[in-house]
């Protein structure tokens, strides 16, 4: 497989379905604690993993590969799958302190680009309803869709530095296209089920040589995409889907759940929240 190939797969979802068939042992039990530090190239993975570890959706695939609810506790749709209604969890805190609202959870759906939603409105205080153009039975699937995040008045686009959002990591600092570094939440409403490691921290190294290098002397806990001349007989590592085909360069003491959804963008572009540090 190629080079171009192999981002594919670590972007479709592929590494997930090749990883979950590969037989590798993986970690059964997460445990807390510790710092998660990963080594990703320069095409956005930085991005994409941060947000996905400072923000949260209404609904998630989780680490199974099984749509459940997130920041919605439930959901009901029409006969027609046209109006659908979404009761948001209570008392859900932002990273400043404040109260996540129905409000910003509707002008945040607003600044998605939903295909065929005509109608976005507040109905009670907890309750979102979404009105489609021609009825959609999977519309709680789509909103799982890694950039289908909910922020404060539907500030779904500022940088890093300044997120503030309702995911199990508070961004500490952000340098963007370069660096990313964030703490735990402590007392969040994931808490064991997420949110393993105490910080976490992304590095964005250009050169596959480099995360490799980066992984085999122990600066970065995992790599994406490494040159695998680097790290094959080189050391204990694991390799995801498989040595002969790198997405993901891990050293030995990462968890990694023991299902991974086989529908999703790699773990739902989730890693920083749910793999830990053995």
């Amino acid at each position: 497989m190629t080079r171009l190939d192999r981002r594919a797969l670590f972007t479709s979802g592929a590494a997930a379905a090749l990883l979950a068939a590969s037989g590798v042992s993986l970690d059964a039990a997460p445990r807390p604690g510790g710092r998660l530090r990963l080594a990703v190239p320069r095409d956005g993975s930085l991005e994409r993993l941060a947000r996905g570890a400072v923000f949260d959706g209404l609904t998630e695939i989780g680490p199974d590969g099984v749509l459940r609810p997130e920041l919605a506790e439930s959901w009901s749709g029409s006969a027609d799958a046209r109006r659908w209604r979404f009761d948001l969890r209570e008392g859900v805190r932002l990273h400043d302190g404040g109260v996540l609202g129905i409000e910003d959870a509707a002008a945040s759906v607003r600044a998605w680009e939903v295909p065929g939603l005509i109608r976005v409105e507040a109905e009670r205080p907890r309750t979102l309803l979404l009105e489609l153009a021609s009825g959609d039975p999977d519309l709680p699937f789509h909103l799982a869709a890694p950039g289908r995040i909910i922020a404060p008045a539907g500030r779904i686009d500022v940088p890093l530095r300044e997120a503030v959002g309702t995911g199990a990591y508070r961004p500490d600092s952000a340098q963007e296209g370069r660096h990313f570094r964030a703490r735990k939440v402590e007392d969040h409403y994931k808490q064991g089920r997420a949110g393993w490691a105490d910080s976490i921290e992304i590095i964005v190294i250009p050169d596959a040589a480099v995360r490799a290098e980066a992984l085999r002397d122990g600066y970065v806990d995992v790599a994406a995409l490494p040159a695998p001349e680097g790290l094959l007989e080189r050391g204990e590592f694991r390799y995801h889907p498989s040595a002969d085909d790198m997405a993901l360069a891990a050293r030995c003491g990462v968890g990694i759940p023991r299902t991974i959804g086989t529908r999703a963008a790699l773990d739902d572009e989730r890693i920083a929240e749910r793999w830990w540090i053995a």
